[in-house]
């Protein structure tokens, strides 16, 4: 399976789980920002819930279907549909698409929208593994495509069979169509999808989290991969701005000398000399790299059993998920039926 990328998006690029074995030197961990989406995408196309897949940020691409696709798509509504038919193409949702069809994710204005969508191959990703993963790693140039995000005339190419995660096959034959996620399954603490809940944080060592939960912040334009650079009242500091460089990990709150917090993400650097006021715990890294310019945000302490019980019922409800998809009769008609 294969598709040609006719216009990039605002930034596309080839994620996957990312490789967290290698910062010790001083390599990001990088990979998908929302990762339960990089997860539900990759099932919903038969996958690995870790194979590569593209990450569309804000404005997605146009891209041309150059043989009978299935893939997944989750994360955020950028707007996808076909352009010939004016199919929408739905995040958590499996999708058929026919050979020559053309796909648009021209993205949407609403502030409180999501910010990443991820588009999986039935096959996933194939790209060089460097460093045990697939992913891009922007700022280092390697990983991905070439190390870049994808640019016009790039062809996209899924892996061959053997390297396919266990799953319903697809006919290449296959027509137009969509099979949904089970909508009875999101992590348990997370029944409504409430996008507003405060994240969930772990108190670091430095002082200041008492300015940061009694706020309300708003997400700079200036934020990207790296890090969320967030607008509201000034971090109040009693140790100091400036300390010997340490370990960070993507979730660490950081408060630079301007007292204006960065909540770091994905590619974030892996040592830092700013002072960590907090760190978000794992189970709620998937909404803040949903997070765009202009969206608001608040925390709230809690504890690391509560983030440990949040961590595992989000893999439980992927695993139940998989489970649902693998059983589904309605599904297992649908992909088998088609001839694959």
């Amino acid at each position: 399976m294969s598709l040609e990328v006719i216009e990039p998006g605002f930034l596309t690029t080839v994620q996957d789980a990312g490789r967290p074995d290698w910062t010790h030197v001083g390599v990001p961990t990088g990979g998908a920002c929302d990762r339960w989406s990089l997860a539900v995408a990759n099932l919903l196309a038969g996958n690995a819930p870790g194979a590569a897949a593209l990450e569309m940020t804000l404005v997605g691409g146009v891209f041309r279907a150059m043989t009978p696709l299935r893939m997944g798509l989750a994360g955020a509504d950028i707007g996808g549909h076909v352009r010939e038919t004016g199919r929408l193409l739905a995040p958590g949702q499996a999708h058929l698409v026919a050979a020559g069809s053309t796909m648009a994710f021209p993205g949407v204005a609403d502030a409180n929208a999501g910010a990443r969508a991820y588009l999986a191959m039935h096959g996933g990703i194939d790209v060089p593994v460097v460093l045990g993963s697939r992913s891009t790693a922007l700022a280092a140039g390697f990983g991905g495509l070439e190390g870049r995000a994808a640019r016009s005339g790039d062809v996209i190419v899924a892996t061959t069979e053997a390297e396919r995660a266990s799953g319903p096959r697809c006919s290449t034959q296959a027509q137009d169509s969509s099979h949904p996620w089970p909508e009875s399954v999101w992590p348990a603490d997370d029944a409504d999808h409430d996008s507003g809940a405060p994240i969930r944080i772990i108190g670091g060592p430095a002082s200041g989290r008492g300015d940061l939960v009694g706020s309300s912040w708003r997400v700079a334009a200036g934020s990207d991969r790296v890090g969320l650079r967030l607008e509201g009242p000034t971090i109040h500091l009693d140790d100091g701005a400036d300390l010997p460089s340490f370990g960070v990990i993507p979730g660490s709150i950081q408060v630079p000398p301007d007292g204006a917090p960065i909540l770091l993400l994905a590619d974030a650097q892996t040592t830092g000399g700013y002072p960590v006021i907090a760190v978000a715990i794992a189970a709620d890294m998937r909404r803040l790299g949903q997070l765009r310019p202009g969206a608001e945000v608040r925390f709230a302490e809690t504890t690391i059993a509560v983030a440990t019980d949040a961590l595992r019922g989000q893999q439980a409800a992927l695993d139940r998920g998989a489970r649902l998809l693998r059983e589904s009769a309605a599904w297992d008609d649908a992909w088998r039926g088609a001839g694959g």
